[in-house]
């Protein structure tokens, strides 16, 4: 393409009214899958009873479930933090035999059926697990307590942590690492000082996606932690529940639980510019 050509095509772009990228044809397939994710969660909302949402969203069973909710997937995010950073830039910037292995092995819970993730869990911790006997024989238990409900998050959303930053990882390099290498710096303080700094907005959005996840969970939980009232039973379990003998208060909390994660996932989601401007500000 000629220079001019290809200047006069982004003075027309810069300016809104000349070519797009996107032909007509992709909107409408777009607008069809839009509408596909928007209309059930348009009729969920059709079906709430408004002149009871607040009692129905207020009991003491609902509000405990949304404490216990809010309280385990602060914890498991914060567990995904300690174990994901590391794994991520094992992954990113590592080079050993396995490294392919392994990171297969971390994606799994994202392909894997959440009660999968249970099973597996319950026979590694349980009383008759592999590690379970030995912890039972310490008078450790942790299957069907609010730790295995924070073990079971954990699992399932630590992968969205390790895919956001070893992707913001890859994506800024390493040449600002090397350069502060070559002038002295440990590779600890590089770490503190430089890298995590560098991918500060990766990591922020992986740890809210993490905090997402862990807030949906509910196959993963049920089977390894139960569903005790005020110990295990959290928003998603409460739901389920509340589905077979209250339809009100099951959609009424479905609801908070969409509007919960909508906002999460809007903060993980920020605007180009922003996180370009937090890029920077790390730089």
């Amino acid at each position: 393409m000629p220079d001019s050509a290809l200047r006069k095509g982004l003075t027309h772009r810069r300016g809104g009214t000349g070519y797009t990228a996107v032909p007509p044809w992709v909107y409408a397939i777009a607008t069809a899958g839009a509408v596909f994710v928007m209309l059930p969660l348009v009729a969920m909302v059709a079906k709430v009873n408004w002149s009871q949402f607040i009692p129905l969203i207020t009991s003491e069973s609902s509000l405990t479930a949304l404490g216990l909710s809010l309280r385990t997937s602060t914890a498991s995010t914060a567990l995904c933090i300690i174990l994901g950073v590391p794994l991520a830039l094992v992954l990113a910037r590592g080079n050993f035999p396995g490294q392919r292995l392994l990171r297969a092995f971390i994606l799994l819970p994202l392909v894997l059926p959440p009660v999968v993730g249970g099973i597996a869990l319950l026979y590694t911790f349980g009383r008759q697990g592999l590690l379970g006997k030995s912890l039972e024989l310490a008078g450790i238990q942790i299957a069907f307590s609010t730790t295995a409900v924070i073990m079971a998050q954990t699992f399932v959303a630590l992968p969205f942590l390790v895919v956001s930053l070893e992707g913001a990882l890859r994506t800024a390099g390493s040449q600002y690492e090397a350069v502060a290498a070559t002038l002295g710096a440990r590779p600890t303080t590089v770490l503190r000082r430089v890298t995590l700094p560098l991918v500060l907005p990766g990591l922020a959005s992986g740890a809210v996606l993490s905090f997402a996840r862990s807030l949906g969970e509910f196959g993963a939980t049920l089977t390894f932690a139960g569903s005790l009232q005020g110990v295990t039973r959290t928003l998603p379990l409460e739901i389920y529940l509340q589905r077979e003998t209250d339809a009100d208060a099951a959609v009424a909390l479905s609801l908070v639980l969409v509007a919960v994660a909508a906002a999460v996932v809007g903060l993980a989601y920020r605007s180009p510019r922003k996180n370009v401007a937090l890029m920077q500000a790390a730089q």
